[in-house]
């Protein structure tokens, strides 16, 4: 299933699946009250019908089979809002080396552009800690947790922080966690993944390059209001048989500013599940981003973005995240 959340005439939040090659949405509470006559509360809401297990995510499969004209809704008609908003809990993780390399080495390029003679600045440059950095990612699974209120949908803008004169995006791809869990093994790991959707880790790289000295990760750079946004669906697991193959492009106002896959990770995300749930329980809907994909994003190339450009995240199986960023 290719599972929304969308906002109806009301602007109340409706759990839904997408339909007829994702142009109208099956309301799965109002099909099952047709079906069934109930109001059955695992349709309530997409994280209600994750909670809900393997039975509801059943129950929501019939219904979408189903799909009484009662239920359906035209997908240019209504709202979507990021599949899981807010999810109860976000983290994001670093599984693409190449984008470390080339993200480090596109920084000491600029910080050395000024120079008389900036090829001889950057043999000279030291890299210590950059290489510590790559150390680190390769001897474990990296994150940190991100602002969960700050998460929205394909069809809001991105609203363009006012301390920032340099924003960029980051083409991401993500899993839903799908019960709850703790001290998984690698190998039964993907059995707690419910499905996948795009990540757009909006980013302030001027704010970031104030802040990363001090070494505690990012903070103003990724946490503002509007910056996280998802979607434009969660596809569930069993439609991905191989979530490890999968292409991902990042475009900007039509224009292919990169692309890589999915094969290119490092730590899949079996790895990520079993090293975060050592000691700490995973609950349903939690996200986990994988991190920037290899040329995913503006600051490896010394691209950023301009106000009002529209950015288009596709990953094969998925579909595509369009945003546009704005100045309020």
């Amino acid at each position: 299933m290719r599972l929304v959340t969308y906002l109806n005439e009301h602007g109340i939040q409706r759990a839904g699946a997408l339909i007829e090659s994702d142009s109208a949405i099956v309301d799965l509470l109002a099909a099952a009250e047709k079906i069934t006559g109930n109001a059955i509360p695992e349709f309530a809401s997409i994280l209600s019908l994750v909670e809900g297990g393997k039975n509801a995510l059943d129950a929501a499969g019939a219904l979408v089979a189903r799909a009484p004209t009662i239920a359906v809704v035209q997908r240019d008609m209504v709202r979507l809002c990021a599949p899981i908003q807010p999810p109860p809990q976000m983290r994001d993780c670093s599984c693409f080396e190449l984008h470390l390399r080339q993200s480090f080495a596109a920084a000491r390029r600029a910080r050395v552009a000024n120079e008389p003679n900036p090829e001889e600045a950057l043999k000279l440059m030291n890299t210590r800690a950059d290489d510590r950095v790559i150390e680190t990612f390769n001897r474990q699974p990296i994150y940190y947790k991100c602002n969960r209120f700050a998460v929205i949908g394909p069809d809001d803008d991105v609203i363009w922080p006012s301390y920032s004169k340099v924003m960029d995006f980051e083409l991401e791809f993500a899993c839903y966690i799908g019960r709850q869990t703790k001290d998984v093994a690698r190998e039964r790991a993907r059995e707690h993944i419910v499905g996948y959707t795009i990540f757009n880790d909006m980013s302030a790289r001027d704010a970031q390059a104030r802040e990363m000295p001090g070494m505690l990760g990012p903070a103003k750079s990724k946490d503002f209001d509007t910056g996280n946004v998802m979607g434009p669906c969660l596809v569930t697991a069993d439609e991905l048989p191989d979530p490890y193959d999968l292409l991902m492009i990042a475009r900007v106002n039509g224009e292919e500013w990169g692309r890589g896959t999915t094969r290119d990770m490092r730590w899949q995300f079996e790895d990520v599940i079993a090293h975060i749930s050592r000691s700490e329980t995973l609950y349903p809907g939690e996200v986990l981003g994988s991190g920037t994909v290899g040329n995913g994003c503006g600051l490896e190339q010394q691209r950023f973005l301009k106000p009002n450009d529209v950015i288009e995240l596709e990953v094969e199986g998925i579909g595509i995240l369009r945003s546009r960023v704005i100045k309020s």
